[in-house]
């Protein structure tokens, strides 16, 4: 059983059940798909955190596919080039790519078919061609006058001869087809067994050619980005050669009987696990889902978990994080006291002796937003239309993707990939795909918890999730797009599921909501004070009732806000998938 963000990389994933691979191979597979088919919220050089739940050994981990910073990334480069916030766009806000590596690592020591088998659907429909989706047609009619001014290597795939391709027309990437292809040629010239050739494709993107291209082009060109400059890269193939990704324990709670588990705070997973804490301390369970009270609740909830994310989060190999803290109970008990049936339009995150930074929430709050340069260069992740502006949104409109598979021997995938997309770098012409932008999500200043230094992960918003029993066996993989929003909507789709008993398909139709009262995640990191998002559907009555609180309610399209997608096993082996309709992309399949 196999649910993605688009219905190519679905299908491909159960292919790959279908011919005898298991779940670590479908998801690989799928992912590899999303790439070609969503170049607008993901990429070959982006980066993907990984949860899975492995049935022979019967162990839940995290594959840290988060790229760090480059060695020469550091604040002081940033002060010589004259940048006091890293930028959204351009080769400077380049993390090490993540995405290829982490798939490889699951792939090598989980998975049963061979690199050809899994790596054939990508190759295929990056030459042959997809169908441009109405998000991606979207992102190019806004892109196309910037790809045209100064990324020309992008506007060379995206566009026909500067103009715009039609949607639905196929677009092809043959330079990302040549590199997977020529990956899998020197890979199997290694070797005849199928782990030494993973093993030999994960070098070739460390110390070969992969490697070569992109020390090349970030080392010796320079490119306009929202600074107004043209800058070079920081990335070297020294970065390249010393990363890899690992291996780790999940961050986890215990929900409604049921054992939720993210990424440690070096992602922003941990708020979904302090939200239902909140939500339990606060009561939730004895109000009537979908009324007013509901969404109010929720969103008070979410504006304080965000709180404590951009006060205490960031990578705990070099930040400590009271993480024992946050989840616990006593601290979910103090903190729900501070909700009450009006709208909190300040800010307030939790008092933790000898931890805590403080966010400039007033400059954050009170940020004047050039549209104009936002568009033209590219900026964001965010897919709400309440995020920074109007304009950010709809260059967008869209962010990352999302893919889970369940097989029938009970091993389960939850993969979130990210980075990577054609809006925010120039292409490196001969990978045809463009580094990421994941270093805007830290701080230049030493005070911060995602203060930028080298070999740091940034703290990142990509998010999967994974559910198990009481007894460790797995229940649920979901995720989503959505940047900030993704624990948000996740938060409500458990809650929807696990609390109130709907069926994972109900808990995803349900209407979408989130907030946006904190500093974003991305550049230029703007805070919306009390300002929510609601999908249309919930009824004048609702977002009149919300607005008589003191929310500055955004009324979104009734189809607007979510893009969940889950699969899960019960305890006698029956497998079930769900897929959000928003959008008419994400796609659920299994027999």
């Amino acid at each position: 059983m196999a649910a993605s963000t688009h219905w190519l990389a679905s299908q491909s994933a159960m292919r790959m059940l279908e011919i005898g691979g298991n779940a670590f191979d479908a998801a690989a597979a799928g992912g590899f798909v999303l790439q070609v088919t969503e170049p607008h919220l993901n990429g070959p050089l982006g980066e993907v955190p990984i949860i899975f739940h492995d049935a022979q050994s019967k162990k839940t981990q995290v594959i840290c596919g988060q790229g760090t910073v480059p060695a020469t990334a550091t604040a002081e480069r940033f002060e010589e080039l004259g940048v006091d916030q890293i930028p959204g766009t351009g080769l400077l806000a380049a993390a090490i790519p993540g995405a290829f590596d982490a798939w490889m690592l699951m792939l090598q020591d989980y998975g049963s078919l061979s690199l050809s088998t899994v790596l054939e659907p990508a190759i295929s429909y990056a030459r042959d061609g997809v169908p441009i989706v109405p998000k991606l047609m979207k992102s190019i009619t806004q892109l196309q006058g910037w790809f045209n001014r100064a990324w020309p290597e992008n506007a060379a795939i995206y566009l026909q001869d500067g103009a715009l391709p039609e949607e639905g027309s196929l677009l092809r990437n043959p330079a990302l087809a040549d590199m997977y292809q020529r990956t899998l040629d020197e890979a199997e010239a290694t070797s005849t067994d199928r782990e030494k050739q993973i093993a030999a494709a994960r070098q070739i993107w460390k110390t070969g050619f992969v490697a070569e291209t992109i020390d090349t082009f970030s080392c010796t060109t320079k490119h306009l980005d929202i600074t107004g400059q043209e800058n070079g890269g920081l990335i070297t193939g020294d970065d390249l050669a010393r990363w890899s990704a690992t291996y780790e324990s999940p961050t986890s709670s215990v929900f409604c009987g049921k054992t939720i588990c993210k990424t440690a705070p070096w992602g922003q997973g941990p708020v979904l696990l302090q939200g239902l804490a909140l939500a339990q301390a606060k009561g939730l369970s004895d109000i009537e889902p979908e009324s007013a009270q509901f969404y109010h609740t929720l969103i008070e909830v979410m504006k304080l978990t965000y709180a404590d994310r951009e006060t205490f989060y960031g990578d705990p190999n070099f930040s400590e994080v009271p993480l024992s803290t946050l989840l616990s109970d006593s601290y979910a008990e103090e903190r729900a006291k501070l909700i009450s049936d009006a709208a909190d339009l300040t800010w307030r995150p939790g008092s933790i002796a000898r931890f805590g930074y403080q966010v400039d929430y007033d400059a954050a709050s009170n940020m004047e937003i050039d549209e104009a340069a936002l568009v033209a260069a590219g900026i964001g992740e965010p897919t709400s239309k309440s995020q920074a502006s109007e304009a950010v949104a709809a260059i967008v409109n869209g962010d990352t993707c999302h893919i889970n598979v369940v097989d029938k021997w009970g091993n389960m995938v939850s993969a979130t990939p990210s980075g990577g997309w054609m809006e925010s770098s120039p292409i490196i012409p001969e990978l045809g795909v463009c580094l990421g932008t994941r270093l805007q999500m830290m701080r230049l200043d030493p005070d911060a918890p995602d203060f930028l230094v080298p070999s740091k992960r940034p703290r990142t918003t990509l998010t999967p999730t994974l559910v198990l029993n009481e007894d460790g066996s797995p229940y649920l993989a979901c995720g989503t797009p959505g940047g900030d929003k993704q624990d948000q909507w996740q938060l409500a789709f458990l809650i929807r599921h696990l609390m109130y008993g709907q069926s994972m398909q109900q808990a995803i139709d349900a209407p979408g909501f989130g907030s946006s009262h904190w500093p974003n995640s991305f550049y230029p990191r703007q805070a919306e004070p009390g300002k929510m998002s609601i999908e249309s559907r919930v009824g004048k009555e609702i977002i009149a009732d919300l607005r008589a609180r003191g929310h500055i309610v955004t009324v979104c399209d009734p189809w607007s806000e979510g893009w969940i997608c889950a699969s899960s096993i019960t305890p006698n082996g029956q497998l079930s998938a769900a897929a959000s309709p928003r959008g008419v992309q994400a796609y659920a399949v299994g027999r």
